[in-house]
């Protein structure tokens, strides 16, 4: 009786991992409030202006800094063309476990889409990615920092 009982629960528990999966990944990210910010190594802000949305990025390449995870470094790269984000490269991510590569695989893509399509840091979180979320926001957000803020110079210098 009590194999059975494992049994059942064992089924249950994956079959609850398949669907968590599937609404994660193939039917949109949940509404979740961002719970945990970057750790206090990374000092950049996750706050957007209405300028960076409106295209308003010097075109460049910008590396974002080095942000110091619990798993390990997250670094990315922002490529900016006519003034809009065109493109992320992520320079550096956890990788030491087999479990940081599975997760960064699904987690990066879904990143990297998502900061294009919002033309900033301003994502959504991936279930069972906090970490590489901290470290993908922190560094882009620097990037994009050192985008508006040669942007701005550009203006004023008129």
């Amino acid at each position: 009786m009590r194999k059975l009982i494992g049994y059942l629960l064992s089924i249950a528990v994956a079959l609850a991992v398949v669907i968590d999966s599937y609404i994660v990944f193939f039917n949109g990210h949940r509404n979740s409030s961002e719970a945990s910010e970057p750790s206090a190594t990374t000092s950049t802000t996750a706050t957007t202006s209405s300028k960076q949305s409106g295209g308003q990025y010097r075109n460049g390449t910008y590396t974002g800094k080095s942000v110091q995870t619990q798993w390990g470094i997250v670094q990315v790269r922002a490529v900016i063309q006519n003034g809009k984000l065109t493109k992320v490269n992520v320079l550096k991510y956890p990788d030491s476990e087999n479990r940081s590569r599975q997760i960064n695989s699904q987690a990066l893509p879904v990143y990297k889409a998502e900061s294009i399509k919002a033309q900033s840091a301003n994502i959504q979180h991936v279930s069972g990615a906090t970490e590489t979320y901290n470290g993908f926001k922190g560094s882009l957000q620097d990037a994009l920092n050192q985008a508006q803020k040669d942007s701005q110079q550009k203006e004023s210098s008129r």
